[in-house]
């Protein structure tokens, strides 16, 4: 109703005189606090990833000029065989993308996931496609327990196909931000495994992971 954005209008207002909330990306004071506890800014400065870009790993290619009709992959793909047919993110792990996602993950700001996610569909679309079934990447049960919760799979519960936590984490592992990227592989290599009972045979499932830098995770 036209009520509806006045009221929103004052509460706002209220909110930011009284609380005086702050953006849990920049820290500046929020100028409309109940539409989420980052600022419309933070969100605008996210720098997407756009075409061209590799097909397999999504990552940015330099430009379509350089890229032949039959590969649209990056040199890296090209010299490895990799398990993952396809990926997209929404840009770079870095400025407002970078500090909103920390806020979701350290911060515990869940009300976060649910827009990242909208995000992550508008750019994983042509992955989403025809998918089966999403699937968030597990956090052990130790790392569970301190955080509270995976946010990944809160990314999951707010994407436009089921999801459905068919992988567990069978071990503990460091953490992959503390690790040179040639590490990484080793660190996670056999820490997941299929729920018992899961078949996952001739279906078209989607994995979930809030950040992919060298991709051994995913992998």
């Amino acid at each position: 109703s036209a009520a509806f954005p006045l009221f929103r209008t004052l509460a706002d207002g209220l909110m930011a005189v009284l609380l005086a909330p702050h953006c849990a990306a920049c820290e500046r004071p929020l100028d409309a606090p109940t539409s989420g506890p980052v600022c419309a800014r933070c969100w605008r400065a996210i720098v997407r990833i756009t075409p061209p870009v590799c097909d397999a790993c999504g990552d940015p290619l330099p430009s379509w000029r350089t890229i032949s009709v039959e590969c649209h992959r990056c040199p890296r793909c090209r010299r490895r065989e990799a398990h993952i047919a396809c990926s997209r993110a929404v840009g770079a792990y870095d400025g407002s993308l970078r500090a909103i996602v920390h806020a979701l993950k350290y911060d515990r700001r869940r009300s976060l996931a649910k827009p990242l996610a909208e995000l992550l569909a508008q750019q994983g679309m042509e992955v989403l496609h025809g998918a089966d079934v999403v699937v968030p990447v597990p956090l052990h049960r130790s790392r569970k327990r301190a955080r509270g919760f995976n946010q990944a799979a809160e990314l999951a519960r707010h994407l436009p196909v089921r999801a459905a936590d068919l992988l567990r984490r069978v071990r503990a592992t460091p953490s992959q931000t503390d690790l040179p990227a040639a590490q990484r592989h080793a660190n996670v290599r056999a820490a997941f495994a299929l729920r018992r009972g899961v078949r996952i045979e001739g279906r078209v499932v989607v994995l979930i992971d809030d950040v992919s830098t060298t991709g051994a995770t995913l992998e």
